[in-house]
């Protein structure tokens, strides 16, 4: 089986070109918005719940500081949103931006009372101003976009000078644990996923996308290229899952 190719980004299917694999990753999610969360709890065995704790918890110095501004790029349903907010103080901006419409409904109306903002984006063409936000955070949606390079250079774009940036997605574990996982990830989560969510394709793509993502140090290096520094990974659950962390470059625009 040859290696799947993970210079541009996501794709549903060899044959399709940028705009093709977007179109097709949104009506995927859109698909199976009513059961999305049932399923994220089901699958991961909750564990989901403790990834975007803990990630929002590497954070507390940035949500704890009244006048920032967040954003939760690809937000889903609001899961991830929903803990930095928890993680926050009163005065934080938190903005959650997805590309599917049905699924920024949901997490709109899970968020009905809160104090935050919901907007439907193309990540790789958001409609923010440059240095809109002091951190950027993204959960298991940046492994969808179309181009993951375009990706990061708009999420720098949309990063204050020293801004920060977390991306909290899939790993590949490595070891027995890894051989097991794979088994339940390539094999009895596809079959679960679709039984109940009755939508087939899903969550056959998901292991696919995850075989597609950048291994760890080459994410790490595409970050810097898109003008990041001091990035860093730390994987979650023996590798299950992990997190990228970095810090947008400071220009010293002194002579």
């Amino acid at each position: 089986m040859p290696e799947p190719d993970k210079s541009l980004g996501a794709r549903t299917s060899d044959e399709q070109d940028e705009q093709a694999a977007a179109r097709a990753v949104r009506e995927m999610f859109s698909a199976i918005a009513p059961r999305y969360d049932l399923l994220n709890h089901v699958l991961s065995l909750n564990t989901d719940r403790y990834w975007w704790w803990r990630a929002a918890r590497n954070f507390r110095h940035i949500l704890r500081r009244s006048g920032a501004a967040v954003l939760d790029l690809c937000c889903g349903t609001g899961d991830m949103t929903f803990a930095l907010y928890r993680k926050s103080v009163a005065g934080v901006k938190i903005v959650g931006a997805d590309f599917s419409p049905a699924m920024v409904e949901r997490a709109r109306h899970k968020g009905a009372g809160l104090p935050m903002e919901w907007v439907e984006a193309d990540a790789l063409n958001l409609p923010f101003a440059d240095g809109s936000f002091d951190l950027v955070v993204s959960a298991f949606g940046f492994r969808n976009l179309a181009n993951y390079d375009r990706g990061l250079d708009e999420i720098c774009r949309v990063l204050k000078s020293g801004g920060e940036i977390g991306i909290l997605d899939f790993g590949e574990p490595r070891g027995l644990i890894g051989k097991l996982y794979q088994l339940y990830f390539r094999h009895v989560l596809p079959r679960v996923g679709t039984m109940i969510s009755g939508v087939r394709g899903p969550y056959a793509y998901l292991p696919a996308s995850v075989a597609r993502f950048p291994e760890p140090e080459e994410m790490l290096a595409r970050m810097r290229r898109a003008g990041f520094e001091h990035a860093e990974y730390t994987a979650y659950t023996f590798g299950i899952a992990g997190l990228y962390k970095a810090v947008k470059r400071i220009e010293n625009h002194t002579a």
